[in-house]
C-alpha cells in the first residue's frame, strides 16, 4: 500500500438477539477489510458469516501479499480476485447448508475493501455498507441490494418512509442463496485523513447517516473510541440487531496539489 491504515473494529450482539451472527476480519498489512452479517436458523448465521469473512479475507490477503518481484497488481486484478473469493465463499456456504441440516438455508451479506496505492476497491453483496468520511462529509459508497432500496430508487417510497418500513431487512442479494452471486465492485480514490467505515445493518437501522457523521467526525483521530461510541449509540436506540463496525483511517502525507484541488472544488 502507498498509505498506511489505522484500524479499529467491534461487533456486538445488541439488546435483543441472543447470538451474534456478524463477523469481521481485517489484514492491515495487505489493506483487506471484510465484514459479514449472517442469516439463518439457530446459530447458522454465525457459520455463514464466519465462512464468508475467513475465506474472503484469507484469500485476498494471500494474493495481495505476493513477493515484490511478482507482476504489479492492478485494480482490475484486485476486482477479479474479489469476485473469485466471493464466489468461493458463496460455494462454501451453499455446500455447508446442503450437507449440514443445522445450517440449511443460511446465508450472509458482505462488505469489503482492499486498499491499494492511492485507491480502494470496494465490494458488497446485500445491505452491509461501506462509507467514507472525508473532511467532515460522510458519503455512502455502496447502495443496498434490498427490496426497499429498489422501491426508493424507482420512486415508490421516499428515503424517510423506507427508514420506518417493516421490510427493511429483505435483501435481493446474499451469499449462500443461489449458485451464482453478483458482487458489486467499485473503485474510489484514497486521500490521507479519509476514514472508511464498514458496517452491518444493525448500525444503520438504528442510526441515520447524520447521526453517524455527528458521532464519527469529532472522534476520527481516536478510532477505538469512535467505534465504541457508534455501537453504544445503536444500542441506546434499541439495539434490535447485531452490530458490526470496522473503521480504517488513512495515514500519509497529502500533496499540495490535492489540497489545492479540494480548495478550488469547494470554492466553485
Amino acid at each position: 500500500m502507498h498509505y498506511t491504515l489505522d484500524i479499529a473494529s467491534l461487533t456486538d450482539a445488541g439488546k435483543v438477539r441472543q447470538h451474534n451472527e456478524d463477523s469481521i476480519s481485517h489484514r492491515v498489512d495487505s489493506g483487506v477489510l471484510v465484514l459479514a452479517d449472517g442469516m439463518g436458523g439457530y446459530q447458522a448465521g454465525e457459520v455463514a458469516s464466519a465462512l464468508a469473512t475467513e475465506l474472503v479475507a484469507e484469500g485476498l490477503h494471500a494474493r495481495c501479499s505476493r513477493p515484490a518481484s511478482a507482476k504489479p497488481v492492478s485494480t482490475a486484478m484486485l476486482s477479479r480476485w474479489i469476485d473469485e473469493q466471493v464466489h468461493a465463499a458463496n460455494a462454501a456456504i451453499l455446500g455447508r447448508s446442503r450437507t449440514d441440516p443445522r445450517c440449511a438455508g443460511m446465508g450472509a451479506t458482505l462488505a469489503l475493501t482492499v486498499f491499494h496505492g492511492r485507491t480502494v476497491v470496494v465490494g458488497h453483496v446485500g445491505d452491509s455498507r461501506v462509507y467514507r468520511l472525508r473532511r467532515g462529509e460522510l458519503v455512502a459508497l455502496t447502495r443496498d441490494h434490498s427490496l426497499l432500496e429498489e422501491q426508493v430508487r424507482n420512486g415508490f417510497m421516499t428515503r424517510e418512509q423506507a427508514r420506518h418500513s417493516h421490510n427493511r431487512n429483505v435483501v435481493t442479494r446474499a451469499l449462500g442463496v443461489e449458485q451464482d452471486v453478483d458482487t458489486e465492485i467499485q473503485i474510489f480514490d484514497v486521500r490521507p485523513g479519509d476514514v472508511f467505515m464498514l458496517c452491518s445493518d444493525g448500525l444503520t437501522d438504528m442510526l441515520d447517516d447524520a447521526v453517524i457523521a455527528e458521532t464519527l467526525t469529532p472522534l476520527q483521530d481516536n478510532l477505538p473510541l469512535a467505534v465504541r461510541q457508534l455501537v453504544q449509540a445503536a444500542n441506546d436506540c434499541g439495539g434490535r440487531d447485531n452490530i458490526a463496525v470496522i473503521l480504517a483511517r488513512v495515514r500519509g502525507q497529502e500533496s499540495w496539489w490535492s489540497r489545492l484541488y479540494e480548495f478550488l472544488r469547494k470554492a466553485a
